[in-house]
């Protein structure tokens, strides 16, 4: 069974794509972007603050199809700078500090609305 997750905590979707999809224990969530939901706008440009508004985006999502980051399996950072990669890291440890999932981390040509970070993930249930 499939399910469509969505929320107003985190931002919406800018394309045709839904925040997360929860296939039984299953939940893939899409890359968040630093956008704060209650503004629309990027927190900052800064690596650090943008990691950080990225990871709360997925928290949300997550929280809306029932499960935390404590059940995160893996995930995919996507930097537009790996000169940005320890910054990024810095903040990821501190969201994943007990729970350490697999991930990737590749450097993209652009990301959007240009972003310097973008994270995906998939978590159970």
């Amino acid at each position: 069974m499939r399910e469509t997750i969505s929320t107003e905590n985190a931002p919406g979707a800018i394309g045709p794509y839904s925040q997360a999809v929860r296939v039984g224990d299953l939940v893939f969530c899409s890359g968040q972007i630093p956008i704060d939901p209650q503004t629309g706008n990027f927190v900052s440009e800064n690596v650090a603050e943008q990691t950080e508004q990225v990871l709360k985006n997925l928290s949300a999502v997550l929280k809306a199809a029932q499960t935390d980051l404590n059940n995160v399996i893996k995930t995919t950072v996507f930097l537009a700078d790996m000169n940005d990669f320890a910054a990024m890291n810095e903040v990821y440890a501190r969201f994943f500090n007990d729970n350490k999932p697999a991930r990737a981390t590749v450097q993209a040509a652009r990301l959007p609305r240009d972003a310097k970070v973008e994270i995906e993930c998939i978590a159970v249930v």
